[in-house]
């Protein structure tokens, strides 16, 4: 099955701990990403730990859903890792933090990997969804970073 990756970065004027803490904890993702609406479970309000899971209701690209995520990997400070299933399907992708210091702060790297099962969904990804994505994505960094820095 195909596999769609979207690659967004940016440097944050913050410590790597600092940047790591905020991020892994999901309650605070509707406050930066633009797709995140609501987050709830065990593991939403703190620094989430592999196993955790947390559920998300999200808007992406034009559409809405449901989607559980599970910490499938957690190296503080430098990475971050989640695997989702939406309601309704068998799978929802990857998502992954990379996080390095640098000399005024963080590297922070998010790259969200999601299946295109089926050649009208591959198709429909190369003509649309995958630029909508990207867009939301990149917005998400830069929301991230402006929030991070105003503090």
């Amino acid at each position: 099955m195909p596999i769609t990756e979207i690659v967004t970065d940016t440097f944050i004027k913050r410590s790597p701990s600092e940047v790591f803490e905020f991020v892994t904890t999901p309650a605070k993702w509707p406050r930066w990403h633009p797709s995140s609406v609501a987050v709830r479970g065990p593991g939403a309000d703190h620094s989430a730990l592999v196993g955790e899971e947390i559920t998300e209701d999200f808007r992406v690209a034009g559409r809405s859903g449901t989607v559980t995520w599970r910490v499938i990997e957690r190296i503080e400070p430098s990475s971050w890792a989640i695997e989702g299933v939406i309601q309704g399907r068998s799978n929802g992708g990857v998502v992954r933090y990379e996080l390095a210091p640098t000399e005024n702060g963080t590297a922070f790297t998010r790259t969200f990997s999601y299946p295109t099962p089926g050649p009208l969904f591959t198709f429909l990804d190369c003509l649309l969804v995958r630029r909508r994505v990207r867009a939301e994505s990149t917005e998400a960094t830069r929301r991230l970073r402006k929030l991070l820095e105003s503090k």
